[in-house]
């Protein structure tokens, strides 16, 4: 991977060639949305939207091999990794962070984060292990065990983008869509935090301890998502006092809120952080504070303006990847590798769901459980998407000698085996586990608690006593609430100028489908 050559010739054939490259993108991303459109309407759920981007990009390098016009293909196509990291994740992070609904996601706030981050973090481990130990059986190619848990990290990366689709078309239980969306979101940042870590781990082998790899994991984490949360933070403070919220200065409320993700993403890079980490946080924090300090019409542009490049970045992303796949040299000759990891994370997936859902459901009801079947469609959900491809991308630089290229072939591979198989199954493995259908016309269920199977747990007085584990737990969820209590009382009245009764209206508002995430409200 890297810059794409140079067209040789005069100026004028070199911009007539980058025209031609912008109309070939042009060209595959409205047929890429025409035809998600079609398969769309007419309910075929074989062929999802990611699957036919990823397609479309695949055919198109296919038939550029077959003509033997690679060269002038790829000149045309003129795609550079800083153009990924730099304009194109950025959108689809800040869209996860920005369309999340507070009520179910904050509700089932700590099954969420024990999938996400003790989730993560288990498969991460577990696919790291059993890599290493196929390398020292020699059933696939060896790597070094650190080098093999940066694989578990960046290939536990999930994107369940064709499940989310699938739900808001059918409808089904609010509480397993916040459960598959909410760890989808928190996953990409424990990802990229692990995969940093590691990578850090790697690069100073030499006087590294378990001490400092926690303080290395802290680091990158901790200090991205207060990174995030405090530009979060100043960003609504901005438009709260600044008075912009007048029909003269919308275009200027309209363009500063644009530009406070991308600052956020920047300044966590430029001192060395995650970016991903923080623009995430800082979507969370100005969806739930600086959006009510727009004025509505800018609200409406803002939540328009998100959706609309993310889907533009996300349905290329798919796109470049099937045409990188057919495009760029793999190390397909390592079989073994890609057969084995396709074996392992799908162990290392189930090790995931099965043991974090038999954690939370020990300190619920029973009538507030996980049931089997959620816990089947969570394993189901677990497609790779974006951000493996983006870490793969970016471990061909990190490792040497070629095992940065064995990575990226066998999660290339991972991709196009979970997003076209698996993303086209989808449908019909969701209907067997009777998880779909469940919202009313289509759309998820209208009651956060009514119509439900089950409710995020309430951990009263009066139930079962429980060990000393148990009490510490509903310790915990008092200071839940308390910072429930004090977000209402202090934060919000501090950081926005609307009252509950607006942010009630807000949530209640309907969601509109979205590709990635579904969680957004319009005013």
């Amino acid at each position: 991977m890297g810059t794409s050559p140079a067209v040789g010739g005069s100026p004028a054939k070199e911009q007539q060639a980058a025209g031609v490259g912008i109309l070939l993108q042009i060209m595959m991303l409205v047929l890429s949305f025409v035809l998600g459109h079609v398969l769309r309407r007419h309910k075929f759920y074989y062929l999802p939207e990611a699957s036919a981007s990823l397609l479309i990009g695949l055919i198109v390098g296919v038939l550029a091999n077959i003509s033997d016009t690679e060269t002038s293909i790829r000149a045309w196509f003129n795609f550079h990794e800083e153009f990924f990291f730099l304009f194109l994740l950025p959108p689809i992070i800040f869209q996860s962070g920005f369309s999340l609904s507070p009520k179910p996601f904050f509700s089932n706030f700590g099954a969420i984060v024990t999938f996400a981050i003790l989730g993560t973090l288990i498969a991460s481990v577990v696919t790291g292990v059993l890599v290493y130990i196929g390398g020292r059986l020699y059933l696939m190619y060896g790597l070094p065990f650190v080098e093999c848990l940066m694989f578990g990290a960046l290939i536990s990366a999930t994107d369940p983008v064709t499940v989310l689709s699938i739900f808001q078309e059918l409808g089904t239980d609010v509480n397993l869509y916040a459960l598959v969306f909410g760890e989808s979101v928190l996953n990409d940042a424990m990802a990229i935090s692990l995969y940093r870590t590691t990578s850090l781990v790697r690069n100073h082998a030499s006087g590294q301890n378990f001490f400092m790899v926690i303080v290395r994991f802290l680091e990158t984490f901790v200090g991205s998502m207060s990174a995030g949360v405090g530009v979060g933070f100043v960003s609504a403070l901005l438009f709260k006092y600044a008075g912009l919220d007048v029909d003269n200065l919308q275009n200027l409320e309209c363009c500063l809120f644009v530009l406070f993700p991308y600052f956020s993403y920047m300044l966590a890079e430029g001192i060395g952080l995650s970016g991903i980490v923080s623009i995430l946080f800082t979507a969370i924090v100005m969806k739930h504070y600086t959006y009510s300090n727009l004025s509505e019409n800018s609200q409406r542009f803002a939540s328009a303006f998100f959706h609309l490049i993310s889907s533009l970045a996300e349905t290329f992303t798919f796109i470049y990847m099937g045409f990188d796949i057919a495009m760029e040299k793999h190390s397909w000759s390592h079989v073994g590798f890609i057969s084995f990891s396709v074996l392992f994370i799908v162990v290392a997936r189930a090790a995931n769901v099965f043991s974090c859902a038999y954690l939370v459901n020990l300190f619920r009801p029973v009538q507030q459980k996980i049931p089997l079947n959620h816990q089947k469609a969570l394993w189901y959900s677990g497609l790779r998407g974006a951000m493996a491809f983006a870490l793969a991308l970016q471990s061909v630089h990190d490792l040497p000698e070629g095992h940065g290229q064995i990575i990226f072939t066998a999660t290339t591979a991972i991709i196009v085996l979970t997003v076209l198989l698996i993303g086209g199954s989808t449908g019909t493995m969701l209907e067997a586990l009777q998880v779909v259908g469940d919202g009313r016309d289509g759309q998820l269920g209208e009651s956060f608690e009514g119509n439900n199977r089950y409710v995020a747990p309430s951990y009263n007085e009066d139930g079962p006593s429980g060990n000393r584990f148990k009490m510490k737990l509903k310790e915990f969820h008092k200071r839940t609430s308390s910072f429930s209590a004090l977000d209402k009382n202090y934060l919000t009245p501090f950081f926005t100028s609307q009252n509950e009764n607006d942010d009630d209206e807000e949530d209640d508002q309907p969601m509109p489908s979205s590709r990635r995430g579904g969680f957004m409200t319009n005013r």
